[in-house]
């Protein structure tokens, strides 16, 4: 199937559609989406302006997009989105949905009610927030991101050791630092207001794609704002639909755009473990011809050899079985990596038969 195609049905790929993001997620194919991230109208409950000490006006949202007549409102609002979200994701995809103490809780209600698998909740802690003017309250210095697969048994993407490597070889945790957008990177009207007031950086879209999707893979952002989704995807290989109902945000969305290249391809490649490579049994290798039966396999020291058979077992001291169970069994152990245990003769001296499961990898591979 062609990239763009799905059951015969064309997506939009890599295209920003001005309108109502329930309406448009219904003409999309179903399970075609590899990644949603969600940044949804906050419903903020701002009844007055919010002014600074000195009486000048806070640029803040204020727009009617963010105003909802009830909670009930919008928790319908949230049910149907989600919903239409629910349906155009692939069984192993995920979602990433953003919100503020306003609304972060009645969503992620209604992910579950539906049948997501919340796998973290994220916080977003701002190393530059909006002070808070009044000193009636805390100063809100974080936002909450949810990340859910579309059920508990879900095989989503997660790139664990790309976020390693990223963080100085540390597990990346689930508190990250970031400034809210701005200087160059926050677009701006004529006059030096905001064109959009909750524009996200795109250091912080950057962590989340590249955590939780692959070169390729298909993005939707059904509130696309100002376009930072669909700028760090194109950045980083991807594919992505942009859904906004203001065509003056859609038209930034597109500029920014039109002024990126993406990143090589070769750049793209991420670190992975050993247990994001494609399994490969012992048995592959005397398949693929690297091993042939009769030959002797030896421990790191020689002590004891054992005989590959024809079916990828081994023999040694009248036990027979697999690499691990026969590696333990000289050993004494209740278990043994046979990989790393067993070694093979070549040039003279031994190496471990794990490098020829490298190369019976790349012999394996698909080819593109």
């Amino acid at each position: 199937m062609g990239a763009g195609e799905t059951g015969g049905a064309k997506l939009p790929l890599n295209q920003i559609i001005v309108g109502d993001c329930i309406e448009t997620m219904t003409k999309l194919p179903e399970a075609s989406v590899d990644l949603v991230f969600a940044d949804p109208p906050y419903n903020l409950q701002l009844n007055n302006e919010l002014l600074r000490p000195n009486n000048s006006r806070v640029d803040g949202v204020d727009d009617d997009w963010d105003k909802f007549a009830s909670f009930e409102a919008y928790d319908a609002f949230t049910r149907d989105w989600l919903k239409a979200c629910r349906r155009v994701l692939k069984p192993n995809a995920s979602l990433w949905v953003i919100g503020s103490y306003h609304n972060i809780f009645r969503v992620g209600t209604v992910l579950q009610d539906l049948g997501f698998w919340v796998l973290n909740d994220v916080i977003w802690r701002k190393t530059n927030p909006m002070p808070n003017f009044r000193g009636r309250r805390f100063t809100n210095a974080h936002e909450t991101l949810i990340w859910a697969a579309t059920g508990s048994r879900a095989r989503y993407t997660f790139n664990y050791d790309a976020m390693k490597a990223l963080n100085d070889d540390l597990q990346m945790r689930s508190d990250w630092l970031f400034p809210i957008c701005s200087g160059a990177e926050r677009l701006k009207q004529d006059g030096g207001r905001k064109t959009h007031p909750t524009q996200k950086p795109e250091a912080l879209l950057y962590r989340i794609i590249l955590a939780s999707s692959h070169a390729g893979d298909l993005i939707l952002d059904p509130f696309l704002g100002s376009g930072t989704t669909a700028v760090v995807a194109k950045r980083l290989g991807r594919n992505f639909i942009g859904i906004e109902r203001d065509p003056a945000y859609a038209e930034a969305a597109e500029a920014r755009l039109a002024s990126l290249a993406p990143l090589p391809r070769e750049s793209l490649q991420v670190a992975k473990g050993k247990r994001a490579e494609p399994r490969v049994a012992f048995g592959a290798l005397v398949e693929l011809g690297l091993i042939a039966p009769g030959t002797v396999l030896y421990d790191p020291a020689a002590r004891h050899e054992a005989k590959v058979r024809a079916d990828g077992s081994i023999a040694c001291a009248g036990a027979e079985g697999s690499i691990h169970k026969i590696g333990a069994y000289v050993q004494g152990a209740l278990a043994c990596n046979g990989w790393t245990f067993w070694h093979y003769e070549a040039e003279g001296r031994l190496k471990p038969i794990d490098a020829l499961r490298e190369v019976a990898r790349r012999q394996l591979e698909p080819q593109p």
